[in-house]
């Protein structure tokens, strides 16, 4: 058995990370999940091209597929610090960097890092 390379192992992690977010905003249907692994496809090939840029796969993916989910469905993840006015979404931020974070710029608050969207809604939604 071959050891998995770095890339695969930032990809996979970061893959992780968005997938617990889908979940705990009860997105996580086959078609979104689909959106996640076409997102992994297109980012393997720009690491393979800028393998610096490794550590910042997760917040990347993360936006793809919040972009994908725009076009498709509508806004995610909806922010839930805020509970007055309309629903917005949470961005990524930096949107180039490490250790990404969702964050609510109406209130100017970091809510949760990417992959721990549960814990900021008060934990996973049991099934």
């Amino acid at each position: 058995m071959e050891p998995i390379s770095p890339l695969e192992q930032a990809l996979h992690a970061a893959r992780a990370l968005v997938l617990a977010d889908l979940v705990a905003g009860e997105v996580a249907e086959a078609n979104v999940v689909s959106m996640v692994e076409e997102s992994v496809v297109q980012r393997r090939w720009w690491v393979e091209q800028w393998p610096e840029g490794v550590e910042f796969v997760a917040g990347l993916l993360a936006q793809d597929v919040q972009d994908a989910l725009l076009e498709r469905y509508g806004r995610w993840p909806l922010c839930p610090v805020c509970e007055a006015g309309d629903p917005h979404a949470l961005d990524v931020e930096p949107e180039l960097g490490p250790d990404p974070h969702w964050v609510c710029h109406k209130a100017g608050v970091k809510v949760a890092a990417v992959g721990a969207l549960g814990s900021a809604a008060g934990g996973t939604p049991s099934s």
